[in-house]
């Protein structure tokens, strides 16, 4: 199995305690506790760990459940993430300055680094990667939710952070997943398909992948979304392993594919979602990454996984 840098985790998620009425409470009063910052989907860091904080270095901010979202805990600590508002010290008055109103807030964001989960979570360790993956996975579902999807009714929010409740139909909802496939797809000489998406910038490409339709397998749906994309047949799949990817709300999971025996390798991109796919050796491929002719995916994401175990090694 791949060892993919979102998958990992060191924390129990402590699903009976985060039931527990008065439990953001506690935390925000314990000096264990242990804070995490997400804004407009990032995390802050410091280098390659996660700048956590202790609640008593936070000015007061809200600890109500949807802006504080309780994560878990380890021997040492309890978890948090306390997501800042979108509009945090972009407000203005009517004259243009800025709205000071959460000027301890602004203060405490401006001292901090935020970064892309794309960008660190290959660097970070297995509890940071965990808890950032949870954190920014939360905080989009919150924030893509605000309304009840049954009757468009407001919704309180229990559970510290995981669940949404509507007061209207009094219906019950959960943080949701969606699946998605990615795949390694070889031929007969073991070159491996990439492709190029048409919304990508300029040599950029990366393995196929797409969303598992209602009533699909993820085997059917591997097959049918490489047929799409590049009009190739896909014959055998082996598991290869799945991670979270938050943005906003996916789970990728990972197969290596063979094209089907004497199926052929003419490809006939779709030139909606695919612009250019081609197979390549190994040669290839590591002189175009060297050349600065091909980018590929982050560190942080399957694809890259996929690709290398499929080179043998690191690239670029």
């Amino acid at each position: 199995m791949l060892d993919l840098p979102l998958a990992r985790s060191a924390v129990d998620v402590d699903a009976d305690g985060r039931v527990r009425p008065g439990l953001l409470d506690e935390l925000a009063a314990a000096p264990t506790t242990r804070v995490a910052l997400v804004h407009r989907g990032l995390v802050a860091t410091a280098g390659e760990a996660l700048d956590l904080l202790a609640p008593g270095d936070l000015p007061p901010v809200s600890w109500a459940p949807g802006d504080a979202l309780y994560l878990g805990r380890d021997s040492g600590a309890a978890y948090v993430a306390l997501v800042l508002p979108e509009t945090l010290g972009s407000e203005r008055d009517l004259d243009g300055a800025p709205v000071d109103t959460d000027a301890a807030l602004v203060e405490l964001a401006a001292a901090r680094t935020f970064t892309s989960l794309r960008d660190v979570g290959d660097r970070l360790g297995d509890r940071d990667a965990g808890l950032a993956t949870t954190a920014v996975a939360l905080a989009a579902w919150h924030a893509r939710n605000p309304r009840c999807p049954r009757c468009g009714g407001a919704m309180e929010v229990g559970d510290a952070g995981w669940v949404r409740r509507c007061v209207v139909d009094h219906s019950v909802h959960y943080p949701r997943t969606d699946a998605a496939v990615i795949m390694a797809v070889t031929d007969d000489a073991d070159r491996l398909l990439l492709a190029h998406a048409a919304h990508w910038p300029p040599g950029r490409f990366s393995t196929l992948a797409g969303y598992v339709e209602p009533g699909e397998s993820l085997e059917a749906a591997v097959r049918r979304e490489v047929a799409e994309e590049t009009g190739i047949a896909v014959g055998g799949l082996e598991y290869r392993g799945s991670q979270p990817w938050p943005f906003p709300c996916s789970l990728m999971v990972g197969f290596a594919a063979r094209v089907a025996p004497g199926a052929g390798t003419d490809i006939r991109v779709d030139g909606v979602e695919i612009a250019e796919a081609r197979f390549v050796t190994r040669a290839e491929l590591a002189d175009d990454v060297a050349a600065g002719r091909i980018r590929l995916p982050s560190g942080s994401s399957i694809a890259r996984a996929l690709i290398e175990d499929w080179f043998g090694g690191p690239l670029g």
